[in-house]
């Protein structure tokens, strides 16, 4: 009888061990979904600084470019007010599309591309866009181990349990294939 209580009490609390750690599991993954979808809106926040200094150079050049300077910055509007995984891949799309509008401005003004601040933003610029394309990879896979290991069995017996939700992928839109027109 010692021996039947002493196995159910080792039963009990190897279930017990076993859920515990599943649902750390499970909540520590998303909470590496969460830091990871920080990760990214840091780089977006870190690049929608970075523009207005990047047109207010190209303004001294192309003052009658107004068009496309309000394009950039209804981008960053939109980039600094998403607040859903959706909301913040459309307004990185639309980031993208006013940026590339704004390079091919640049390029008609040979004095603007050789001006020392210009290129130091473009390339503060560039070197944050590589960021941010590996934070929404990073995010990306934060996101599939998570999903991978909810329908896993035996963890996918314990999400409800857990109340951890599966992850949204960042799926940034393509931007405009068509290259940007500048007209004068």
């Amino acid at each position: 009888m010692l021996i039947a209580i002493l196995i159910v009490v080792l039963l009990v609390v190897a279930v017990g061990m076993f859920v515990v750690t599943g649902i750390n599991k499970l909540r520590q993954q998303r909470v590496s979904v969460d830091e990871a979808l920080a990760g990214i809106d840091v780089q977006l926040t870190r690049r929608a600084e970075l523009v207005p200094n990047l047109v207010e150079t190209v303004k001294g050049y192309a003052s009658h470019e107004k068009g496309v300077f309000e394009a950039v910055t209804a981008a960053r509007a939109a980039a600094q007010s998403a607040g859903s995984v959706d909301q913040k891949a459309a307004a990185d799309g639309q980031m993208r599309q006013a940026l590339a509008n704004l390079f091919a401005v640049a390029e008609a003004y040979p004095d603007l591309k050789a001006s020392t601040n210009f290129q130091q933003l473009q390339t503060e610029l560039a070197r944050t866009e590589d960021q941010l394309a590996f934070a929404r990879q990073y995010y990306n896979d934060a996101c599939a181990t998570l999903n991978r290991t909810m329908v896993t069995i035996p963890w996918s017996l314990l999400v409800g349990v857990a109340g951890v939700e599966k992850g949204v992928f960042y799926e940034a839109p393509e931007a405009n294939q068509a290259p940007p027109k500048v007209e004068f």
